[in-house]
């Protein structure tokens, strides 16, 4: 059969390597299960994107004073994401240099020091040794204090308030690590001239599942209707009903994806529906002028009548949607999962707005609401479906399918919302850091 040539955000290349299968003259596209429960390919993931690339470590605005603190754990390390006394955002391995004894044991707080509790060793939250117990027991011409302070992280960089890391000291600069998916965040940072912040509070919830199976999901307009029935008929009775065939799924470069909806409403402070009530109609209007006269007509449509899920490689997925979310993967074993999750909103906006986001956010994407807990069971029961087909030897069996609209990208069409592009993207991404040719 003849192969006419995918659309142009398509990249067509035959695979068959031992976890993926893309076939443009069949229209298949499988993935390997192995590649969820695996140890062995999970150690692979560690030492050749999480050790190597930029991830996310949290948002500025989560220490709005200087001497504020949070812990954090990134690629199994802990860290210590600090604004220090001098008011410059930091990442410190959460370590002390002495002998490696988890210096921070609080979750949050605001300190100008850091001290061991094992040894009273005592650090500046700048990164200096300040303090040695019984400091004449060693030899004097020993310089301490240029030697043992604080470790950073090897690179640290704030995309607009996004603050990421990498543990390697080689790797490329932030901006070209996001390349085009920058756009897509400046949309959503764009919502309000002074940008965004952190509501207050962190969402914090471990799944039974493989980090890929959330990036699957979230890259997944398929399973909407189906999976999140419950909110679909919610939404009916508020006389609103959402189409996700609107949208359009969108690969971009370096594993990051989005899926752009135009069907998609209530997004709080730029699009209205009934639910907001009649009093959020008045301010969404004057916001979406607003946004409009500092950016253009253009730039101010994309913003108000779109929605997307941005997926940013390889531990960000950002939800502009019910309003704005962050998640952040933190992959613990091949079948566990960490998830830190955050609200997020346009700085001053008014209180009867915030109070809305944090309702109608906190009802559909938070941990207790309409749509992660479906999510997070749907994950949950593949990562339990896909050791059923461990070792089978019979051709297939073996394999998650992943073709659907290669058809239609075959054609030339753009790929729909409901189509599988994305999460294509993001598997071919995969398999080139980490499949069976990566170094």
């Amino acid at each position: 059969m003849a192969t006419t040539a995918p659309a142009p955000n398509v990249t067509m290349r035959a695979r068959r390597g031992p976890y993926i299968v893309e076939d443009w003259d069949a229209r298949i596209f499988r993935v390997n299960r192995e590649v969820f429960r695996s140890p062995e390919v999970f150690g692979r993931e560690r030492r050749l994107v999480w050790d190597r690339e930029w991830l996310y470590l949290g948002h500025e605005t989560e220490l709005p004073k200087p001497g504020d603190f949070k812990q954090r754990a990134l690629a199994g390390r802990p860290l210590m994401f600090v604004r220090d006394s001098r008011d410059r955002v930091r990442a410190y391995l959460n370590a002390c240099p002495h002998r490696g004894t988890i210096l921070c044991r609080e979750t949050e707080g605001n300190s100008k020091t850091f001290q061991c509790f094992y040894h009273a060793w005592t650090f500046a939250n700048t990164g200096e040794l300040v303090g040695i117990p019984d400091a004449g027991a060693y030899p004097p011409e020993r310089s301490f204090a240029e030697t043992m302070g604080l470790r950073e992280v090897p690179r640290v960089e704030n995309y607009r308030g996004f603050v990421f890391v990498s543990f390697d000291p080689s790797v490329r600069p932030l901006v070209d690590h996001l390349a085009d998916a920058r756009d897509y965040l400046d949309l959503m940072i764009e919502h309000s001239e002074r940008g965004l912040e952190v509501i207050p509070g962190t969402h914090l919830y471990g799944i039974r599942g493989n980090w890929k199976l959330a990036v699957e999901n979230a890259m997944d307009g398929y399973h909407f209707s189906p999976t999140h029935i419950t909110f679909v008929e919610y939404l009916k009775t508020t006389g609103y009903v959402t189409s996700d065939e609107g949208g359009r799924a969108h690969t971009l470069e370096n594993g990051h994806c989005v899926i752009v909806f135009s069907g998609h409403g209530g997004r709080v402070g730029v699009q209205w529906e009934p639910r907001f009530g009649d009093p959020a109609k008045g301010r969404t209007e004057e916001n979406v002028r607003s946004i409009a006269a500092r950016l253009g007509e253009e730039r101010a449509k994309r913003i108000a009548e779109t929605s997307r899920i941005l997926y940013i490689w390889p531990n960000l997925l950002l939800f502009d949607i019910e309003g704005l979310a962050a998640r952040q993967l933190e992959p613990v074993a091949a079948d566990f999962t960490d998830v830190r999750a955050w609200e997020l909103a346009p700085a001053g906006e008014t209180a009867e707005e915030r109070m809305l986001r944090i309702r109608i956010l906190g009802s559909f994407i938070g941990p207790g609401g309409l749509a992660t807990p479906d999510d997070v069971e749907a994950y949950e029961c593949v990562q339990r479906g896909v050791v059923a087909t461990a070792n089978d030897p019979r051709p297939n069996v073996d394999w998650s399918d992943i073709s659907r609209g290669m058809e239609r990208e075959s054609q030339g069409e753009p790929a729909r919302s409901v189509d599988e592009a994305g999460i294509r993207g993001f598997w071919r991404h995969w398999d080139d850091a980490v499949g069976a040719g990566a170094r």
